[in-house]
């Protein structure tokens, strides 16, 4: 398993990105802390629009937007332990007007070891109150949108 990143997950056709599992991130049993999964996820959306040249600090600078999560729902399958390389998958669920559902999951080779449904909100950066994406924006994630769990 390479550690650079892909555009597809072992099992999918999502984007997925390598995380690797640190000493840092486990408890003191070498089991990944249940905390973490969600700073893996975290990062896995943040590059997943990197890649799809969406950098989130022009988005908030150019266009007064950010996503803030609303609601997560996480099912820790198996654990993932001190050393694994995972890769951590994204696919676009839901898109709205104002939200975008993603489903994720993490994956140590063929084994998924979680699944997440995460909900983030588009909200102004000035007033923190929701608020809808441009035209340009939504159409470009809707074309994105996949019914279907990881």
């Amino acid at each position: 398993m390479s550690e650079s990143p892909s555009s597809t997950s072992p099992v999918t056709d999502a984007f997925s990105w390598p995380t690797r599992v640190y000493w840092e991130d486990t408890d003191a049993g070498g089991v990944v802390y249940h905390a973490q999964y969600v700073a893996f996820l975290e990062r896995a959306r943040s590059e997943w629009m990197r890649a799809r040249g969406q950098m989130q600090e022009q988005l908030r600078l150019e266009h007064d937007l950010v996503f803030v999560v609303r609601a997560m729902q996480l099912d820790f399958l198996k654990p993932a332990r001190l050393d694994d390389l995972l890769k951590v998958s994204v696919a676009v669920k839901q898109v709205k007007r104002a939200s975008i559902v993603f489903a994720q999951s993490i994956w140590r080779d063929d084994q998924r070891l979680l699944t997440a449904e995460v909900k983030v909100a588009a909200v102004s950066a000035t007033a923190f109150r929701p608020v809808g994406l441009d035209e340009a924006l939504y159409e470009e994630f809707k074309l994105l949108e996949v019914p279907t769990t990881l």
